[in-house]
Parts: structure tokens; sequence; C-alpha cells
């Protein structure tokens, strides 16, 4: 029997071997043959890897000008090495580079085209250097222009939200806890919640990129290198800190990717409650809020609909991020020392939580930019279900001198009353009071108002609109850089 048929399906039938390709040129005289093709397709990142050619050319520049810097390749071999890599640059941003899926990945694509258009110079780029050390290099420097790009679109998300703060600084909204209206609360103190949530965020991000931006190029494929390097050259050359300190963790650390995709999935989070009330505000039971044209959709049956598609796609997309991060949790969990090839699907979850936050980012800035509130709807909903009782309850406290025990017991039973006769607490009669707690005076009324128990709430952090309205301009300052926009 041939080789080519040495094996039989169930039945008897012969099954025929996958076809092998010819050898790859990149490996050398190691392999007579080249892969099979379902090999080719499975070994093979250039699909998704390709959009690192920038930080790919980045690091191959700044180790060409170490190489020569150090006498280990001649200046006119890295000269011509840079004027090549400088061509290919434009030739893939202008669109008219040709990504080889036979070159398996973005590195080699890059270092054969060197080579076809500069020659024997092209195979001195690749001393004392491994793709390892490379591709470790190429994700730091990925994932850290990913952060600034993400940071940028949070200071937008930041923008609208101090902005429709500061419009509706005293604007009541109802307060909920169980979704069950709790306490009077202003929109501007609402939306300044999601402020400090985006802040923390962007504290995280900032984290993961000081920790993050270590040099890994020059650990070589795992040990280092004979070859007279410069490590700190080519770190400060590609803006990283300092190179990384153990050439085995250079190689096969992805705990920077991992834990961007941690902050990440946070933000999303972040992003996903967000939407949500965006969601239940819009909805005709609350009514709270209007979304704009531009991020709803109609009904293909239901002429009068208004979706928040946009803000339910946010909220459903913080599912892919949170898989992002498991997926590569899942893959890093059980790889010894140093590199295996599972490290490939380390760029996947990542590139896509970034694209996917960086979509999500835009829409939560112009929904919450577009957003028109109902101020009327809002108070009205604030009014129901008694939200001044706990303001009664500090009363008691405060004026009468009750402990706050007893004062909760006592204001349960006057709701209660208030509750029988159909009325709010401010519209109860005062003799209804006085007849469950004689010590209580007119001066109750005072505090009995949406308007009084927003304006009590002046501890720091609090509500209250003069509170809100100085939050607002700190916040400003410390997350945007101004004073005012």
């Amino acid at each position: 029997m041939s080789r080519k048929t040495s094996r039989k399906a169930p039945g008897g039938k012969p099954v025929r071997a996958a076809p092998v390709r010819a050898a790859n040129v990149q490996w050398g005289g190691r392999f007579a043959g080249g892969p099979a093709e379902a090999m080719e397709r499975i070994n093979a990142s250039i699909r998704f890897d390709k959009r690192m050619w920038a930080q790919d050319i980045a690091g191959s520049l700044a180790h060409a000008a170490m190489l020569a810097a150090q006498g280990i390749v001649a200046k006119a071999d890295a000269a011509a090495i840079a004027g090549g890599l400088d061509a290919i640059a434009r030739d893939i941003a202008a669109g008219n580079f040709e990504f080889k899926v036979a070159m398996e990945d973005i590195h080699m694509n890059v270092e054969a085209a060197l080579a076809e258009r500069i020659g024997a110079p092209a195979g001195r780029l690749h001393t004392a250097r491994s793709r390892n050390d490379q591709v470790a290099t190429d994700m730091r420097l990925w994932v850290r222009d990913a952060i600034d790009g993400l940071d940028a679109r949070l200071s937008g998300v930041q923008a609208a939200l101090l902005d429709q703060a500061a419009a509706h600084a005293a604007t009541v909204m109802p307060g909920f806890t169980h979704l069950q209206t709790a306490q009077p609360v202003t929109f501007g103190h609402h939306m300044l919640a999601y402020v400090e949530m985006f802040g923390r965020d962007r504290g995280r991000l900032a984290d993961c990129r000081k920790r993050g931006n270590e040099s890994p190029l020059g650990a070589g494929a795992l040990a280092g290198t004979s070859f007279p390097i410069d490590r700190a050259m080519t770190a400060k050359a590609l803006g990283f800190d300092r190179p990384m300190a153990n050439s085995l963790d250079a190689v096969s650390d992805r705990d920077f990717a991992l834990e961007f995709l941690a902050a990440a999935a946070i933000l999303a989070v972040h992003c996903s409650r967000l939407a949500e009330e965006l969601v239940i505000w819009s909805s005709q039971p609350f009514a709270f809020v209007r979304l704009s044209d531009a991020f709803t959709t109609g009904s293909s049956m239901m002429p009068q609909k208004r979706n928040p598609d946009a803000a339910e796609l946010a909220r459903g997309k913080a599912g892919r991020v949170l898989g992002a991060f498991t997926a590569l949790a899942v893959v890093l969990k059980g790889l010894p020392l140093a590199y295996g090839k599972d490290m490939q699907e380390d760029k996947e979850p990542v590139f896509d939580a970034a694209d996917t936050l960086d979509l999500v980012l835009a829409a939560m800035a112009g929904m919450i930019a577009d957003l028109t509130v109902d101020a009327v709807a809002m108070r009205r909903v604030a009014e129901q279900g008694f939200p001044t009782a706990t303001d009664l309850a500090d009363w008691l406290v405060q004026a009468l001198g009750i402990p706050f025990r007893e004062a909760h017991h006592i204001t349960g039973r006057i709701v209660r009353r208030a509750e029988e006769r159909g009325v709010s607490l401010a519209e109860l009669p005062l003799a209804e009071m006085q007849a469950i707690d004689q010590r209580i005076d007119e001066r109750v009324h005072a505090v009995l108002t949406v308007e009084a128990a927003l304006a009590s709430r002046t501890s720091l952090g609090g509500t209250a609109p003069k509170r809100v309205k100085a939050a607002i301009a700190a916040a400003r300052r410390r997350w945007l850089g101004k004073t005012k926009r």
C-alpha cells in the first residue's frame, strides 16, 4: 500500500493523507518538507496578528539601530534595513502589501518582504533576536497603544456625563435600592457616580500600562544571547521604562495582557450597568430620559417603537469582554516556562476586547451627550413611596433627641398612617403624627419635602445641589484637567 493510502476509514475505504507542502524557506535546512494544509492553517496567525505591523516594524527598527551601535552589524546594513522597513510600513499603511499565510505571522511576513527588497542585509536583522521576544515586545507595545486609546475614549464619556451633571445638578430624581424608591437624589449626582466608576477604570488601565511598560526585547528565545546587545537602548527607543529583568519571564509572561483584560472586564461591567439604566429610564413605565434618533431604532412590525438598541448592545457586549478574560486565563493556567505556541491564543481575546470597548465607549459617549431628561416624570416618581421617611427619622433624632432605633420605629408607624390615608408625609396633618408621638411639633414640616431632603444632604459626596456643583468642578479638574468646558 502506498504511503498516501496507509490508513483506512471505518468500512475499509482508504483515506488519503493530507497534502504536504514545500518547506518553509524561513526554517532553513531543518525541515525537508513543508507543513500539511491543516497545520498551515492552524499554525498561521497572520489573519489577526497583522494588525501589529506598526509595533513589529518599530521593534525591528530599534533592534537594527542597536545592533549597529554595538558593532554587531555594519552601519550600512542597518541603514539598508531601516530604509526597507520604512518602505514596508508605507506600503502596509497604504494597503499595498500582500500578507501571506505561508509566512505564518506578521514577523515573518515583514522579514520576508524585507529580504525581497534589500537582499542579504535583511538576513542580519534577526541577529540576537527570537520570535519569542519579538512577539512579546509587539504585544506589549500594542496593549500600551490600546490603553491610551481607551483612556481617551473614557475621558470623552466622563466629559459627557459631567455636562449632563452640570445641566441637572438640582434636577430631582428618585434614588433606588432594590429598584424601589428609597431617597431623592439629583440626576447630576447620579451621573457623577459613573464619572467616579469610569475614573477608577482609567486608573486600573494606567496601572496596567505602567506595570507592563518593560521591554522583553533582547531576551531571545528564553535564555538571553551571547551577543553584546544593549537592551537599555532598545527599551528607551521604544518608550519602555526598562528592560525586563529575567529572560524566561520576558518571553513567557502574558500577565500584562491578562491584567489588561481584567481591567477591561470591569470597565465593560460599568458600561453594562449604565446601559441597563438607560434601557430602564427610556422605557414607557419610567420615561425619565429620551434617547436620540441617532442611538435608537424602530421595529419592522410596530411603527410606534423606539428601541434603545445601542444601550442594549453595549450591555450585551460586556459578555464578550468577560469571555476574553476567561479565555486567556484558561490558556495560561497550565503552561510551563518558557514559551508554548498556546500563547498565540493571547492575541484574539485582547484584540476583540479592545475593539469591543472602543466601540461601546463611543456609543456610550454619544448616547449620554444626546439624551434629554424628563424632569417632571422623574420628580413624580421621586415623590412616591415616602422618600423623605429617613429625613423624618433623622429629624426625630436631631430635634427631639430620640434614639435612632426608636425614631425608626416611630417613623414606620407614621408612614403606615400616611399610606392608609393615601397622602404623602408632607401632606399628613400634624395631629395625625402627634397621635403616634406627641413630642412631634410643627417644625417637622420643614424636613418633609423633596427639596428639603436634597438640600440637607451636605455631607462630603452627598446629593445636595451645592455639593453636586462643587463635585462637578472637582471632577473636571481631576479627570479632564480643566475647570470648565
